[in-house]
């Protein structure tokens, strides 16, 4: 077995627990539950991801040891300032103060199954652009587009649609609609088409901001309508076009004015988390927000080195879970 499938799998020799406390930070030890694989794992396996390892950062699990109540159900915010292993283990410690570990696990709510619990990152990152949308127009956003049917764009549409948005949802490749029509995801806005220059907020959420959808997004915002930036921009990015920073916009999370054609326009940068982002994800989740029909496949811990393989070089629908 090789030393990725080790680490993964926890195979190799069985190390003596950690002290509870750690360089005099307390800890939390998490019997992981279900894990996710999510775009940024395989970025980070292809050296395409930018900023601090998440690796193995979507799971929900139970505190077994540690400062928080034992037994507490939990997912993981991987933008809390703590010090961790990664989530794909059968084990997850955490450490750090107090208060950064109380954010670092946000506590689950009852009676929601792991399968919709293992989601809380991702709808957490997608409330997160939902709440900066809103934020640089200035007002809930009535006409909402996101470019890129993935995980992460059917969250953010679906939560603009919950938050009352009338959304479309589209694509550049049919294969994304279809799948989802399939399943009866957000049958209302899948594929749906909008004309030009009516939208109050277009979402580019395809894994980078590609040029072609940064132009097709820019010619769907209405005048004063804003185009956010959630997908993976690197430094230096730039549309000749447009007189704006990609990168900078998106990671600082700023508003910049620009124009388009003589359109003015607002660019707006999403970029993590916030505190509040799990409370509202895990509200969606438990009131209805649907995601359990975006599951493809489930291997187990010890297949995953095999899978994340595969994800890597094949195009996988869906998401893909890990059973401990």
């Amino acid at each position: 077995m090789d030393q990725l499938a080790v680490a993964l799998t926890g195979a190799g020799p069985r190390l003596t627990r950690e002290p509870l406390v750690r360089d005099g930070s307390p800890g939390v030890l998490v019997r992981t539950e279900l894990m996710g694989v999510c775009r940024s794992d395989l970025k980070e396996i292809a050296r395409v991801r930018g900023g601090p390892s998440q690796f193995g950062h979507e799971l929900v699990g139970v505190v077994e040891d540690g400062v928080l109540p034992v037994g507490t159900r939990v997912c993981l915010d991987p933008n809390a300032p703590v010090r961790r292993g990664s989530g794909f283990a059968r084990e997850l410690w955490v450490s750090g103060a107090q208060e950064d570990l109380v954010r670092a696990l946000p506590v689950a709510p009852d009676g929601v199954s792991a399968r919709t619990l293992v989601f809380a990152e991702p709808a957490a990152c997608a409330a997160h652009c939902v709440a900066m949308a809103e934020r640089h127009l200035g007002g809930p956003p009535g006409r909402v587009t996101v470019l890129g049917a993935g995980v992460a764009g059917v969250l953010i549409a679906g939560l603009a649609e919950l938050a009352g948005a009338d959304v479309a949802l589209r694509n550049r490749g049919r294969d994304r609609l279809d799948f989802l029509v399939e399943r009866g995801v957000l049958p209302a806005a899948v594929g749906r088409e909008v004309p030009p220059d009516s939208q109050d907020v277009v979402v580019v959420a395809t894994s980078f901001v590609f040029p072609d959808l940064l132009r097709d997004a820019l010619g769907l915002v209405r005048p004063g309508g804003v185009v956010m930036l959630y997908g993976g921009t690197k430094a230096g990015d730039r549309l000749p076009e447009l007189d704006c920073d990609l990168d900078t916009v998106r990671r600082r999370e700023s508003a910049w004015l620009a124009g388009w054609h003589g359109k003015p326009v607002v660019v707006g940068g999403s970029y993590g988390t916030g505190p509040a982002d799990f409370p509202r994800a895990m509200a969606a989740l438990a009131g209805g927000l649907v995601v359990e029909p975006l599951v493809t496949g489930e291997v187990p811990l010890t297949g995953l080195p095999a899978e994340l393989e595969r994800l890597t070089t094949d195009r996988v629908l869906g998401k893909v879970l890990v059973t401990p």
